[in-house]
């Protein structure tokens, strides 16, 4: 007598997704997809098998891990279930496209997708409706997204912040509160300011007036001398460009700079919001300047690394071009020329032609006979001397704020200690041992970076800029600048010359500044006025591929 076979009930697997953790609590949470799911495979004599949760994920699109989880489960051979349950469509995925591309792909593995609460069928009208209701779905995504991103933009209008990290300098405060929200903005946070000061006065000045620093000696610097990132981590280059080039540190946080692929978006999408300044706008500009002129895609290399005393700083005056090394009679005699018109002619620029030596004898005779007097020094220097003490008293502020943040964090951490021993308090409470670990934290740091500031205090002080230190380094810089034989050192001159224009009848030569504060420094103290000067780190291949000419003439690979 035959036996009919029993019934293989139906294998199902739930997929359970909200997008946010705000959605969890008060949208359709995870734990009320479970219980709808579960009653649904009850209903239908479904033998639920796995169940996969998606907490706080986006459905537009599929980086998603149990979302991968589960479709690898749905198409590996054989499937560990017959249908994936999921509450809506929008739940699995709010993009038309990807919705078919993953519902075809475990159909064919014998794999369902069904909605509890969207049921259809298999047949072809059945298809297209689900396929319109997930045009329905992600066109209602990107209207949610214009709105909230509409939300934000005018939250950041208002100069509220919009709740992503600060900037490492700055920390989140509650500003107002208009009903429910708790509006925020950024203040400077005390503890790491002083961090981001250093790393823009590393890029200027150096260490202890070495000159100008680059981005990957500032962060060799900051991490040897055991000076970590906000989260007590090592600093990276890209991290340490982002704060230089950052413009929420002169008060104007972009807000919907980028988009989520991080490429830029157009300034008119783009809100400007009002923070508090940790950096002066000189500064960031001369930081700017800085790394433009250290790009190697900017300056050539030979700017650098040539003979020419004046290569890369010097130009005509009529047409703005670089005016460049031409030679005559087999090289007996160099001119400067401009490069406009020695490629063009007279018709590109009319420009003139300057024997090197006059012109190299003109620049650095005016620098050491007009420039290195004590008189016309203190002259140019005046107010830049002036802004450093403002800055001076204003970092006398910032250690004494801290100071008194560590005492007062110091006389807490007594007044606990007391309350411990007095028996009030008890010890083994964690949230008391959390209280006193974050207060321990906040008091050692608060020391470190007053030390820190101090130092860097004292260092900026250390010289007063006396007639005898300019003086001094008048002698000293003038000295410098010519070598033995007779000729010009090119790496004094820059510190004094930034650029040289050369006009029919006369030669403007400009310079900054804080180059000349600099190298006043440097040469006081003893050390090189030269500019600091970047390495390319050029690497030369060895084979006869890196000249291909020089190959084939040699029996080489052409």
């Amino acid at each position: 007598m035959n036996k009919e076979s029993p019934l293989v009930a139906t294998r199902a697997a739930l997929y359970l997704r909200v997008s946010t953790a705000r959605q969890a609590e008060h949208d359709v949470s995870i734990p009320d997809q479970k219980r709808q799911g579960e009653t649904y495979c009850v209903s239908r004599g479904y033998q639920l098998v796995e169940t996969f949760v998606e907490p706080g994920a986006t459905a537009t699109n599929d980086r998603r891990p149990a979302f991968q989880q589960m479709i690898e489960a749905g198409t590996s051979k054989p499937a560990p279930f017959d249908v994936v349950v999921v509450h809506s469509f929008s739940r699995f995925f709010r993009d038309h496209f990807e919705l078919e591309f993953y519902v075809r792909k475990l159909a064919k593995n014998g794999v369902k997708l069904v909605s509890i609460t969207q049921e259809i069928g298999d047949d072809p009208m059945h298809v297209m409706m689900r396929q319109i209701m997930a045009l329905f779905d992600e066109y209602q995504s990107k209207e949610n997204a214009k709105h909230v991103m509409r939300a934000l933009k005018e939250n950041a209008r208002q100069g509220f912040w919009n709740g992503a990290l600060p900037p490492i300098g700055y920390r989140i405060i509650a500003a107002e509160q208009r009903g429910t929200k708790t509006k925020k903005k950024l203040e400077i946070d005390p503890l790491h300011a002083d961090t981001v000061r250093l790393i823009y006065r590393l890029a200027l000045q150096g260490e202890g007036g070495s000159g100008p620093m680059g981005v990957k000696a500032i962060v060799n610097h900051l991490n040897r001398n055991r000076i970590f990132t906000r989260d007590g981590g090592r600093w990276g280059i890209g991290q340490l460009h982002r704060i230089l080039t950052r413009r929420t540190y002169i008060g104007e946080h972009e807000f919907n700079k980028r988009s989520k692929s991080k490429v830029l978006k157009p300034v008119s999408e783009i809100v400007v919001v009002p923070v508090p300044r940790l950096i002066d706008q000189e500064t960031f500009d001369a930081v700017q300047e800085h790394l433009r002129v250290r790009n190697s895609k900017v300056t050539p290399p030979r700017v650098f690394s040539g003979p020419t005393l004046l290569t890369g700083i010097c130009f005509c005056e009529k047409c703005g071009g670089a005016m460049t090394l031409r030679t005559g009679k087999g090289g007996r005699y160099r001119y400067y020329t401009c490069s406009i018109k020695a490629r063009q002619g007279e018709t590109g620029c009319s420009g003139r032609s300057i024997p090197m030596p006059q012109l190299d004898a003109i620049v650095c005779d005016h620098i050491e006979n007009r420039l290195l007097q004590p008189e016309r020094l203190e002259e140019i220097l005046a107010s830049i001397l002036d802004r450093r003490e403002e800055r001076a008293d204003r970092r006398r502020e910032h250690i004494a704020e801290l100071n008194r943040r560590a005492a007062e964090t110091e006389l807490r951490l007594k007044r606990l200690y007391e309350a411990i021993e007095a028996g009030v308090a008890d010890l083994d409470d964690p949230a008391l041992k959390e209280r006193v670990v974050a207060l321990r934290a906040l008091r050692d740091q608060a020391q470190v970076d007053s030390g820190r500031a101090q130092a860097m205090l004292e260092s900026s002080g250390s010289m007063a800029v006396t007639p005898a230190v300019l003086r001094k380094f008048a002698t000293t810089a003038g000295r410098r600048l010519r070598q033995e034989g007779g000729g010009y050192r090119r790496d004094h001159l820059r510190a004094f010359a930034q650029r040289v224009e050369v006009g029919e009848g006369h030669v403007r030569i400009m310079g900054s500044k804080g180059e000349l504060l600099r190298a006043l420094t440097s040469v006081s103290s003893g050390k090189s006025a030269g500019i600091g000067v970047p390495t390319l780190g050029l690497k030369w291949r060895k084979g006869w591929d890196s000249n291909p000419r020089w190959a084939c003439a040699h029996g080489g690979p052409c």
